[in-house]
């Protein structure tokens, strides 16, 4: 293999697909990144057997093959090179390592043979459905900040990705909980879309996901199968295994009669909570709300570190009643309120708080209240 490469065009490509492997390996194929040239084209592919990113670039390729070489070290050094400068990378049977070159530098790095590599089947995903990129972004960013990472739990470290419908339309869900909160968010179904099975996309290809769709052209190719999904990002695409599991009934948590409706300006409800939280304690972070015709009260007590209580106008005439939440599940949905306005709608002192963000009405949280 023998071919030459614009520096910042090889950067790319193994900034897309070296995030995919894994720091520490027991299987040292997985450490490598499989190189493949023909043509005009070299191809890159990492995995870590559970997904597997590939991307392609332009490529001036004298003598085409495949190898692997080392991930993380290549990405280092690629980076370090001068900009603007070609790099030439050369693999022949006679020296056992990739001769990486460009101007005065000179680096040989170890090779693994590229049949040893593994590769993922996509049989059995189904059709491609185009959705737009800013819509998916929409709702992996609505939602990812709620995916548990408690492990005993698997089925939650994901995103649902689902389709329902409602009110007589197809929607595309994304909902993440941790059963502490919940977040969902959807858009109009894409064409195609009916009848794909729902899947829990892992934690980790959710963010592998959301970083490859910055350099995404307008729209993304989706494809699932009970077993996997896979996005298609121009030359680059990523397959993943999906969560082998059933996501919980998650429609039976959101509240449907929740009356007393507190309406608040967000900038501010979130820089309050935000101060009176600096005492908290840090295991539960725990503020208390009393809330009352016109106001809200921010209560944070600890024993070491003392009393907080910052006063709020709010739009609300109701009854008067306390609850508790964690503050930083307070911030993380306040995070996602677009507007002006964060709209509160709750029951009594032990249920489920329900965050509508009034500019999005296709975006809902769910808060579970603190017993203290």
């Amino acid at each position: 293999m023998k071919l030459t490469i614009e520096r910042a065009a090889l950067l790319k490509a193994l900034g897309h697909v070296q995030s995919a492997v894994e720091r520490r390996n027991t299987i040292p194929i997985l450490s490598n990144v499989l190189l493949s040239a023909d043509r005009d084209r070299l191809t890159f592919s990492a995995t870590d057997l559970d997904m597997e990113i590939i991307d392609e670039t332009l490529a001036q390729v004298d003598q085409p093959g495949q190898i692997t070489a080392p991930a993380h070290t290549l990405y280092e050094i690629v980076r370090k090179l001068p900009e603007g400068a070609d790099v030439s990378l050369s693999f022949t049977g006679e020296d056992p390592r990739l001769t990486v070159a460009a101007g005065r530098s000179r680096f040989n790095l170890p090779v693994l043979p590229a049949g040893d590599f593994p590769v993922m089947s996509s049989e059995g995903l189904s059709g491609r459905i185009g959705v737009d990129v800013g819509d998916l972004i929409r709702l992996i960013d609505k939602t990812r900040f709620a995916i548990s990472t408690e492990e005993t739990r698997y089925y939650l470290n994901g995103l649902y990705l689902h389709t329902v419908v409602e009110g007589g339309s197809q929607k595309l869900r994304a909902v993440a909980t941790d059963g502490h909160r919940l977040a969902l968010a959807e858009m109009a179904a894409p064409e195609g879309s009916a009848g794909a099975p729902g899947v829990i996309v892992p934690r980790k290809t959710v963010s592998e996901a959301r970083r490859l769709l910055e350099d995404a052209g307008e729209t993304v190719d989706l494809q699932v199968s009970a077993q996997k999904v896979r996005f298609e990002f121009g030359g680059a695409a990523l397959t993943s295994k999906v969560i082998d599991g059933n996501f919980p009934d998650y429609v039976r948590v959101i509240p449907r009669d929740n009356d007393r409706v507190m309406m608040v300006d967000n900038k501010l409800f979130a820089k309050a909570v935000d101060r009176v939280a600096t005492i908290s304690a840090e295991k539960s972070r725990s503020v208390r709300m009393a809330i009352e015709p016109g106001r809200i009260i921010l209560t944070v007590r600890n024993m070491e570190a003392g009393q907080a209580v910052e006063e709020l106008e709010v739009d609300y005439g109701g009854e008067s009643f306390e609850l508790s939440f964690n503050a930083r599940y307070l911030l993380d949905v306040t995070d996602q309120i677009g507007g002006e306005l964060a709209e509160f709608r709750f029951g009594g002192p032990n249920d489920p708080a329900l965050v509508l963000d009034p500019t999005d009405p296709d975006v809902r949280y769910v808060l579970m209240p603190l017993r203290v």
